[in-house]
């Protein structure tokens, strides 16, 4: 994988965001691999095609790329919020990729992929609708709420300049493809308590410990009156998908 963007391709455009939009997609086109499956390409989608950038011709994975001259931090603005949250709901929704280079350098520096399954409502951000003085007045956009995911929702592929291997990068994919086969309620509540899991930052943590964010989940999920059960019966999924591993009495510990 070459990290070195090309400035020569955008030189026919004046905004610079048209020029890094342009040079990160002609990076990506020459140099993106499938997460999914082993093809080693991915295809630009045609021009116009709303929501998707790239897709996969061999397993018709589909993704979407989001660039920046800055870290990605807290959360990421992105397209309007009801057609998302929709697009969710029934499992249209694509991958993301999110890339940050160097603008001085142009060079890749961080690049990391949060699948699809790991996408729920609770994720994005409703934002204000557009003044009325604004040219698509009324306009109500989204933000992606990247702090909201568990660390496991953010596959690296290049990281602080260096490209993440492949099969790493393809093995941490897989581990939490289970997710697709759960209910779109379910997948929120496996992704929650992974987070809260994550946030504990412990090779071994108890049931004691995963009550303390009793409140926190009960906010998220609101209609559900029986926080701690949830919490026990996520953690049984978690403990039976390898990510986890019971030690008895109540006792975990992080695989």
């Amino acid at each position: 994988m070459n990290l070195e963007l090309r400035p020569e391709v955008a030189t026919g455009y004046k905004s610079l965001s048209q020029k890094a939009r342009v040079m990160t997609e002609t990076w990506a086109e020459e140099n993106l691999y499938c997460p999914s499956c082993p093809s080693d390409n991915l295809n630009p989608a045609p021009t116009g095609k709303r929501v998707i950038d790239f897709s996969c011709s061999n397993c018709d994975e589909h993704y979407q790329l989001k660039s920046q001259s800055r870290p990605f931090g807290y959360s990421v603005a992105n397209s309007a919020y009801e057609p998302k949250i929709k697009a969710i709901r029934e499992r249209r929704n694509p991958n993301y990729l999110f890339l940050h280079y160097d603008p001085r350098e142009f060079k890749v520096q961080n690049l990391f992929l949060v699948p699809k399954h790991f996408m729920t409502p609770a994720i994005i951000e409703k934002r204000k609708p557009l003044s009325a003085n604004a040219r698509r007045s009324g306009w109500v956009g989204s933000n992606i709420l990247l702090g909201n995911l568990p660390l496991d929702a953010r596959i690296p592929i290049v990281k602080d300049g260096y490209e993440v291997p492949k099969d790493a990068v393809r093995n941490a994919w897989s581990r939490f493809l289970f997710l697709r086969e759960q209910t779109l309620y379910s997948r929120g509540w496996l992704a929650d308590v992974l987070t809260y899991v994550r946030k504990l930052d412990q090779e071994t943590f108890t049931l004691s410990d995963m009550y303390e964010f009793e409140d926190q989940l009960a906010k998220l999920h609101p209609r559900n009156k029986h926080i701690r059960p949830k919490i026990r019966q996520q953690l049984q999924i978690l403990r039976d998908r390898g990510i986890i591993k019971f030690l008895g009495r109540g006792k975990y510990q992080v695989i």
